[in-house]
């Protein structure tokens, strides 16, 4: 499941592995440009390696997040966020539904998937008369922090839930549990026997975040987790010692009920702040990370004492979330018109300036362009102002008194909504705005708080935002997350794609099914105008000097730390 975000969101959490890179002199960052296929993708690696024995035993972490819940289910629509992805996994890797490690897989930098047998010891397939049965060993230890074990109950559970029957249930995609048959118990009751109605691919897809058997009814679902973190149906290595709603804090310590490797830390703490607010509580000290993906906001941080500079390539695909739902928005014609009303260039230009970060194209909400099976698939060739007003007046729509673009006497009227404080991004919002405007249409600035975020785009309450998703491997789930008309939350699409969709599941080949879904998506896009990839960007860190373990670390983790057991302090570092 893929992760919404902003285009400069502040999930102040990093990463694992490789060497620790430099970057940025007095003068600005260092020179980097994003990898295309067949590129070095080592190149957009950097952490700080060290072996969890060599670190000091013990210390604090604290990290800023841009919004602590409001609802911590992160299976909902409502809590779909990275944010709340970032936050939850020291303490709930059980459930973690997007991300470098998760329920029964875990990833490495380039993607590729392997059991995480912290909870699943072994997984099998074999595929029979174009059915599969998937055959999983529960590591015998995994249990829940109230003391429920996870076995075929909790595998049961995490199928009935995500299914997609239950219309009720605030699920963000059923993906490749529509196609399960059956959960049962094998020899005992850790061991899972899954049958398939069809053959599903990736194995992945299935089980990557287990669901608490207590979750079981669609109110539980939907509202329980408002508020209400809900640390005994949790399992991972540290567990919450407190939530205080009242200074937005949340504090985690060592999990004594965890039975795989322990912390090397000794406290993790998380404050929910504003975008500039992270500026100054990490030049003093109060913070051990801050991103400096905007020219603004690195040249503040340059310079911190006790502080360096870890770069990489962010995850991230957007820039055109249109929600086709709203008034103002239902006619095709008009999300096509801002489709072509956009320079997609212009617009990256503003948001990597100064960065030093040059990418030729993102063009896809599913894959990287270094993906070996990646396409730019943004539906529109011929852009500009005076294309899009062609869009609208081939549509039937003329120009009234004030040059606004309007048919039947209404005025395509919307708003862009922008999250945060961060300059650059507003920048960002702006040169979208002025675009449109040039197009004759009546386009205004909504601005809200990062904390507003899981709210405004869970809930749909918007028009327009510059935000996008956490980008995958595989493009096989978020091609069902996107584009099956019964899934994506614009509700747009047609029988022959949602067969298309079905089908993909059903190729064991990576690269065929991979070329085939980026097909499904470059025919929604040119259809139908929802969704739109501007600009992925770059991943730039400043972290605390001797903090190892952390960084930007492509698929070795989503949202930036991929084993939390794994994160500490060099000997002699801040403590």
């Amino acid at each position: 499941m893929k992760k919404y975000t902003t285009i400069g969101g502040v999930a102040l959490v990093a990463t694992l592995m490789l060497t620790a890179c430099g970057g940025g002199t007095p003068s600005g960052p260092a020179s980097q440009k994003a990898e295309e296929s067949g590129g070095d993708i080592s190149k957009l690696i950097s952490v700080n390696a060290k072996e969890a024995k060599d670190l000091e035993q013990g210390g604090t972490l604290t990290l800023g997040v841009g919004s602590i819940g409001p609802d911590f289910n992160g299976f909902s629509n409502v809590g779909n966020s990275a944010d709340n992805s970032a936050l939850m996994t020291p303490v709930n890797t059980a459930s973690i539904n997007s991300g470098g490690i998760g329920g029964c897989w875990k990833l490495d930098f380039d993607g590729k998937a392997e059991p995480n047998k912290d909870f699943c010891e072994d997984v099998k397939s074999e595929v029979k008369d174009g059915k599969q049965t998937v055959t999983i060993k529960i590591n015998d230890k995994a249990t829940w922090n109230d003391g429920t074990p996870i076995d075929v109950k909790t595998f049961q559970n995490t199928w009935n839930m995500l299914k997609g029957e239950d219309k009720s249930i605030d699920i963000v995609t059923a993906g490749a549990y529509a196609f399960v048959d059956s959960v049962k118990a094998g020899a005992n009751d850790k061991e899972v026997i899954v049958t398939t109605t069809q053959p599903v691919f990736p194995l992945e897809g299935l089980f990557f975040g287990l669901i608490h058997p207590a979750i079981n009814t669609p109110e539980i679902f939907n509202t329980g987790f408002a508020g209400n973190m809900h640390p005994e149906w949790m399992a991972g290595p540290f567990k919450v010692e407190n939530y205080d709603t009242t200074a937005k804090t949340v504090t985690m310590v060592p999990n004594d009920k965890w039975w795989g490797q322990k912390p090397v830390l000794e406290k993790v703490i998380w404050r929910q702040m504003e975008p500039s607010a992270t500026i100054a509580a990490f030049k003093n000290g109060e913070i051990d990370a801050a991103n400096g993906r905007t020219l603004g906001r690195y040249k503040q941080l340059e310079g911190t004492t006790n502080s360096e500079v870890r770069r990489g390539q962010r995850l991230f695909a957007g820039g055109l979330n249109l929600n086709a739902k709203r008034p103002a928005l239902t006619d095709v014609a008009v999300r096509k018109a801002i489709f072509t009303a956009v320079d997609r260039k212009a617009i990256r230009d503003v948001r990597f300036n100064g960065l030093n970060w040059s990418e030729e194209s993102s063009g896809s909400m599913m894959l990287m362009p270094f993906s070996e099976y990646y396409q730019d698939n943004y539906p529109v060739k011929d852009t500009g102002a005076d294309a899009a007003k062609k869009v609208l007046t081939d549509a039937g729509y003329t120009a009234n008194d004030k040059g606004i673009m309007a048919k039947d006497g209404v005025p395509v009227s919307f708003k862009i909504t922008n999250f945060g404080d961060d300059p650059t991004t507003a920048a960002t919002s702006q040169t979208l705005q002025k675009q449109l405007q040039a197009a004759g249409m009546d386009v205004s600035i909504d601005q809200r708080g990062d904390a507003d975020f899981g709210k405004v785009i869970g809930g749909r309450e918007f028009d327009v935002t510059i935000s996008g998703y956490t980008v995958g491997p595989d493009a096989t789930d978020a091609v069902k997350q996107y584009y099956d008309s019964a899934t994506n939350e614009n509700g747009l699409g047609d029988a022959e794609l949602d067969a298309e969709i079905k089908r993909l599941a059903t190729i064991a080949d990576d690269t065929e099914r991979n070329k085939a879904a980026m097909e499904v998506e470059k025919k929604h896009m040119e259809k139908y105008f929802s969704m739109g990839t501007v600009l992925n960007g770059p991943e730039i860190q400043f972290v605390r000097t001797g903090l190892a373990n952390y960084g930007p670390s492509l698929f070795k983790s989503l949202s930036n730390v991929p084993d939390w057991t794994t994160i500490g302090w060099e000997k002699g570092a801040k403590k």
